[in-house]
């Protein structure tokens, strides 16, 4: 089975992409991997047969990047110092520590049977499947780290608003405050104020009650002047019947002069009881025409009251509409503050955190003073020292003078006792040469005499 099909097997049962071994090995050189580790990481590392040693530093490499896990921090041994042949643990303490690690890191990447023999004895379709789940949550992780940076700006921008937004809010507080506190030097005008109010209360109350006794007998009025004009009415009909009546009466009556006295008698009291209920009628009339004027007049006047009224009612009505909106503001500002408080300890960690940070920043700085102090103090002592070492030198080049002024005489010396040495070897040569012709000729006659004496001493052997 090829790679490529291999491939295909896999994403039918695994939920990530199955990379090519060229863009496992194009990411890992990228992402993971720096420097030399980088350049010599290829693709025969992985295919045919995997390196153990590269996958292992690979794997090293990725927990590194995910869980600041130093390389160098598998190599520890964690065993007592009383165990026997520690030395032997050595080789199998970091394979171990990168198994245990690995095994708790995969199942994150959807690999849940990760085993020994992926470190010591990979395989190539086996490795190219755990790398590409770990890139594949690399890339998960590059993109969530992005997301929490823009989080993390838009959590910034937020917090400047929020900055912004209290100052507002404090300045609206102050606005609130200024708005519904009255000043001391108005607060006698506004006692008065209130009290002139309230008394202009109690007399529109006392006022309505005699308005509505008031239209009550403008009611009561109306209704008798209604009663007397149909009296009234009343009276004309019956007055021009009893016109027609005379007429006819007029016009039958012929005889009995004392009835028609008698008739004419009834006649002028009825015309006279008439009269007497008109005048009366009008007298009421004049009367609840006055009436009917005062109760215009108290119409007006309580028009104008009613006006005052109004107005009242409209500035009451701003008012509760500014008490309202002073509630809205007060609730806005409650959970404002609230979210202030939220953000006020967001905003003590995150203090939190730069204090922290500014204490170390602080304590480098220092230590760095500390080392610019030292290298300046050091640089001064160097400069004392170069300018000792200049005198000296100075010291050395006047007695380097001297002696190349001395070596000069010396050499001079040297060449007349050179020409002296060569006369006297010549004069030892010549000499060493006769010495020699001496020696050779007294060796020679050594070896005769010790000939002769050897020829005489057998001579004396023999003789004897």
């Amino acid at each position: 089975m090829s790679d490529h099909q291999y491939g295909k097997d896999d994403m039918a049962e695994n939920t990530f992409p199955v990379y090519k071994v060229d863009a496992i090995v194009q990411f890992y050189r990228t992402e993971v991997l720096t420097g030399q580790e980088a350049k010599h990481f290829t693709k025969n590392d992985i295919t045919p047969s995997p390196k153990a040693e590269s996958i292992q530093r690979v794997y090293m490499r990725v927990l590194q990047l995910l869980f600041r896990f130093r390389p160098e921090c598998h190599y520890t041994v964690p065993l007592s110092e009383n165990v026997q042949h520690p030395m032997l643990y050595e080789w199998v303490s970091p394979i171990m520590s990168v198994y245990m690690r690995m095994c708790q890191f995969l199942p994150l990447c959807h690999v849940f049977d990760f085993s020994l023999n992926d470190l010591l004895n990979p395989k190539s379709k086996r490795t190219i499947v755990i790398l590409s789940a770990i890139q594949n949550f690399l890339h998960f992780r590059k993109q969530r780290m992005e997301i929490t940076a823009d989080h993390q700006q838009s959590f910034r921008s937020d917090m400047d608003r929020l900055q912004a937004y209290t100052r507002e809010i404090k300045e609206a507080e102050k606005k609130i405050e200024k708005l519904t506190t009255i000043p001391p030097e108005q607060q006698a005008e506004a006692k008065e104020l209130a009290a002139v109010l309230a008394e202009l209360n109690t007399n529109m109350q006392h006022e309505y009650q005699d308005l509505n006794a008031m239209n009550e007998k403008a009611a009561q009025c109306k209704t008798e002047v209604a009663e007397m004009s149909q009296k009234l009415t009343q009276r004309k009909v019956e007055v021009a019947t009893l016109k027609d009546e005379m007429v006819k009466f007029k016009s039958q009556i012929v005889e009995s002069p004392e009835e028609l006295k008698n008739e004419m008698e009834r006649m002028k009291e009825n015309v006279k009881s008439i009269r007497m209920s008109k005048e009366l009628a009008d007298e009421r009339l004049v009367e609840l025409q006055m009436l009917v004027q005062c109760a215009s007049q108290v119409e007006a006047e309580i028009q104008v009251l009613l006006k005052q009224l109004q107005d009242l009612q409209s500035s009451m009505c701003k008012t509760n509409q500014q008490k309202e909106e002073v509630q809205s503001l007060a609730s806005m500002n409650e959970t404002l503050q609230k979210e202030l408080k939220s953000l006020s300890n967001e905003e003590v960690q995150l203090k939190r955190a730069l204090a922290m940070k500014l204490d170390k920043e602080s304590k480098q700085q220092i230590r760095r003073q500390k080392k610019r102090e030292v290298k300046a103090q050091q640089v001064k002592n160097i400069y004392g020292q170069y300018d000792q070492i200049h005198q000296k030198r100075e010291e050395i080049v006047k007695m380097i003078e001297e002696s190349n002024r001395e070596t000069k005489k010396f050499r001079e010396k040297m060449q007349k006792l050179r020409e002296k040495c060569n006369q006297q070897t010549q004069k030892a040569q010549e000499f060493y040469e006769h010495l020699l012709t001496t020696l050779e000729q007294y060796n020679k006659r050594i070896e005769s005499i010790v000939v002769e004496t050897n020829a005489d001493t057998l001579k004396m052997k023999l003789h004897f």
